[in-house]
C-alpha cells in the first residue's frame, strides 16, 4: 500500500467535521488504520468511552472483542495486523438510553478510500449495521453469523460483543463453542 497515499488518508478523515451538525459534540473521528492491515474489523461507532480517549475499543466491549480473537491489548494495537473501520468515525451520542447508530453519511464518505487500498487476509463485521452494509443477502445478523464456515477464510460476522448482547450469546451457545475457536485460529495463521 503506498504510505503517502494512506497517511494523507488517515489525516483527512481524522480532520474530518462533516457530520458536525448531527453530533451531541465536536467531531473526533476515532479508528485505527496501519499501513498494512491484515486483518480489518468494520464495526459500528466508537462508543462514550472511545471518544473520551481517543482510543477505539477502548471499553469492556472491546475486552470481550478481542478475548473473541484471541489476542491482547498489545497485539490488538501494537502489532500492526488490525485496522478499525468504523460504520461512523465519530461517538453518534445516545438515543433511548443507548448508543445511536451511526451516523450514515460517514461510511459512504470514507470506506471505500480505505479498503480500495487493503488487501487484508480477514474482513471482520461486527454487528448488525457493518453487516447489513456489506454483506445484506443475509437479512438477520444471526444468519450471517451462523454462516461462518462458508464465509471463512476470508471473512466472518459477529454479533457486537456488547454485553447487551449477552442474551443472544446465551441463547446462541453454538458461537463460542464452534465459531469462537475457527475465528481464533485464523486469526493465529495470520498474525
Amino acid at each position: 500500500m503506498n504510505n503517502a497515499y494512506i497517511e494523507t488518508l488517515r489525516q483527512q478523515a481524522k480532520a474530518c467535521t462533516y457530520c458536525h451538525a448531527v453530533l451531541p459534540h465536536a467531531p473526533k473521528p476515532i479508528f485505527i488504520w496501519p499501513d498494512s492491515p491484515k486483518i480489518i474489523l468494520i464495526s459500528q461507532a466508537p462508543g462514550r468511552l472511545a471518544h473520551e480517549s481517543d482510543i477505539a475499543w477502548n471499553d469492556a466491549s472491546g475486552e470481550r472483542l478481542r478475548e473473541w480473537l484471541g489476542v491482547d491489548r498489545n497485539i490488538f494495537y501494537q502489532s500492526g495486523s488490525f485496522a478499525v473501520l468504523p460504520m461512523s468515525f465519530c461517538f453518534p451520542g445516545y438515543k433511548n438510553g443507548a448508543d445511536a447508530p451511526p451516523i450514515k453519511a460517514c461510511a459512504p464518505m470514507w470506506h471505500h478510500a480505505f479498503l480500495s487500498k487493503a488487501k487484508p487476509a480477514l474482513k471482520v463485521y461486527i454487528g448488525r449495521y457493518a453487516q447489513q452494509a456489506y454483506l445484506n443477502k443475509y437479512k438477520r445478523l444471526t444468519d450471517a453469523v451462523e454462516d461462518f464456515e462458508l464465509l471463512l477464510p476470508e471473512a466472518i460476522v459477529l454479533p457486537h460483543p456488547s454485553g447487551r448482547n449477552n442474551r443472544w450469546l446465551s441463547k446462541h451457545n453454538w458461537f463460542e463453542r464452534a465459531l469462537l475457536p475457527c475465528l481464533q485460529n485464523r486469526i493465529k495463521e495470520i498474525v
